[in-house]
C-alpha cells in the first residue's frame, strides 16, 4: 500500500487542513501537498513528526501496519491531543 493515502486520511482525521499541518512543520503548503499525492517521498524527519504529532507510529503512517496504536501504550489509554495552535 503507498502511504500517501494514509497521510491525508490522517489529516482529515484530526481536522487539519494542509496549509495549518505545513506550518506546523514549518514548510509551504505545496511541499507537503507533494507528499499527500505521492509526488515526492516523505523525510523521515517530517515522518517523526507527524507520527508523534497523531499519537502513532511511523510504521502505521507507511501502511506496513493496520494498527495505529503505539505497542507499549495500553489500548484504550488516553492519545494526547495535538497542539492548540493548530486549530
Amino acid at each position: 500500500m503507498a502511504y500517501y493515502p494514509r497521510l491525508r486520511d490522517m489529516r482529515e482525521d484530526h481536522d487539519l487542513t494542509q496549509q495549518k499541518l505545513a506550518e506546523y512543520l514549518g514548510m509551504p503548503q505545496p511541499q507537503y501537498f507533494r507528499y499527500e499525492q505521492g509526488l515526492r517521498d516523505i523525510p523521515t524527519d517530517i515522518l517523526i513528526q507527524l507520527a508523534k504529532l497523531y499519537n502513532t507510529t511511523t510504521d502505521y503512517l507507511l501502511g506496513l501496519t493496520d494498527d495505529p496504536v503505539i505497542p507499549w501504550r495500553p489500548r484504550g489509554a488516553s492519545r494526547t491531543p495535538p497542539p492548540t495552535n493548530m486549530r
